[in-house]
């Protein structure tokens, strides 16, 4: 069983930054894609951040490119999205997911994540 536990969730205002983090339990973290999901009101959950596990390689929605950047630790088990100029439209409970995607698929595909956190929210005014 994989536990994924979210923090550094918060508010802020337009313009500013937060860094989320993601620790994973007892399992072979390694082995899977790491992907934070967000669930904006009213909406579907939406993919926004990806990395996997061949060569570390990284996808993005288009709407929020240029400003989160995600990265890994394997050695700690965290998995981090670094949030920038963040506006009010990326208000929403943002999850943390691991899943086996494999190779050849858009990293971000929910079907693959069968591992979720809790949620963390960002509210941005």
């Amino acid at each position: 069983h994989v536990q994924l536990v979210e923090s550094g969730g918060g508010s802020v205002q337009a313009g500013g930054s937060l860094t989320l983090s993601c620790a994973a339990g007892r399992y072979t973290y390694k082995r899977n894609c790491m992907g934070w999901f967000r669930q904006r009101p009213g909406k579907d959950r939406e993919g926004v951040a990806g990395i996997s596990t061949r060569y570390w390689s990284t996808a993005y929605a288009d709407s929020v490119k240029g400003r989160f950047t995600i990265s890994r630790d394997n050695a700690e088990k965290t998995t981090y999205l670094q949030m920038d100029n963040l506006a009010p439209g990326d208000t929403a409970k943002y999850y943390c997911a691991a899943g086996r995607v494999p190779y050849g698929e858009w990293i971000l595909t929910l079907r693959f994540y069968n591992y979720w956190g809790q949620g963390t929210q960002v509210t941005v005014s």
